[in-house]
């Protein structure tokens, strides 16, 4: 139904900045909440932040609530993540997701998003 594409993962310093993004295609971006999520070598895919349709609402996990945000653009079908002040622990593969938004849903479970990108590396070195 709809086909997302991550970019802007890179290699980056203990401290610093990157931007990753997620253009989508296929479909009508503003019918779909979105979500980030991680996953680094030997551990579980987690979750990282979401957004609603509109962007009324956001998510995140705890350990990234203030050095992340997450936001969109959906005259653009865009999503993006920017994150502030990295640390080595952030270093991992992270995906952007889809699904259609609709009452009840909860926006920071994996099991909800059935459309997924490829994901993109994020190294942070110290």
């Amino acid at each position: 139904q709809v086909q997302l594409v991550e970019s802007g993962g890179g290699l980056v310093q203990a401290g610093g900045s990157l931007r990753v993004s997620c253009a989508a295609s296929g479909s009508t971006f503003s019918a779909y909440a979105m979500g980030w999520f991680r996953q680094a070598p030997g551990k579980e895919r987690e979750f990282v932040a979401a957004i609603s349709r509109y962007g009324s609402r956001t998510y995140y996990l705890d350990s990234v609530k203030g050095r992340f945000t997450i936001s969109r653009d959906n005259a653009k079908s865009t999503m993006a993540l920017q994150m502030n002040s990295l640390k080595p622990e952030d270093t991992a593969v992270y995906y952007c997701a889809a699904k259609w938004e609709n009452s009840g849903t909860v926006l920071t479970k994996e099991q909800e998003y059935p459309y997924w990108g490829q994901g993109t590396q994020v190294t942070v070195s110290s």
